[in-house]
């Protein structure tokens, strides 16, 4: 894949890791609930069929509380552009700097798989079916963890 920059090279931190991370080019203060457009440097040329996934770095989130605003941004295989990434600070009290070189987020490419969208007057049936938004529940047993056995 034909990656030109100018920053730092996308780089796995460990064999095997699904993410390749992305650095910022420049000095970036957030205060707390501010968010901020950060530029990687990094324009790459995925091939056909595959998408560029960028997300947030899990430290980051955890210890910091900085996360990625729309995550996860897509990368279509047709954008030539350079990756930036839009932060955002969700500590209530804690201003977070960027420095320039800064690991910030994490590239993710994968396959995409065939779609063809056809019409229909009926979708089939599923055991689902239309349930969303936590209809599954969220305890994995959910007459303890409310209690009744």
């Amino acid at each position: 894949m034909d990656v030109p920059v100018s920053g730092v090279l996308p780089a796995f931190a460990q064999p095997g890791d699904a993410g390749a991370d992305l650095t910022a080019t420049e000095p970036v203060t957030l205060a707390p609930g501010q968010r901020a457009v950060v530029g990687t440097g990094v324009r790459l040329a995925l091939p056909d069929g595959t998408v560029g996934f960028v997300m947030p770095r899990s430290g980051l989130a955890a210890k910091h509380g900085i996360t990625l605003v729309n995550a996860p941004g897509t990368i279509d295989s047709g954008y030539r552009g350079e990756i930036k990434v839009i932060i955002l600070n969700t500590d209530a009290t804690e201003t977070y700097a960027i420095a320039a070189g800064d690991r910030i987020a994490q590239l993710v490419v994968m396959q995409l798989a065939p779609v063809n969208f056809i019409q229909t007057e009926q979708l089939s049936t599923s055991q689902r079916g239309e349930g969303g938004f936590g209809s599954t529940g969220y305890a994995s047993d959910q007459e303890a963890h409310h209690g009744t056995v």
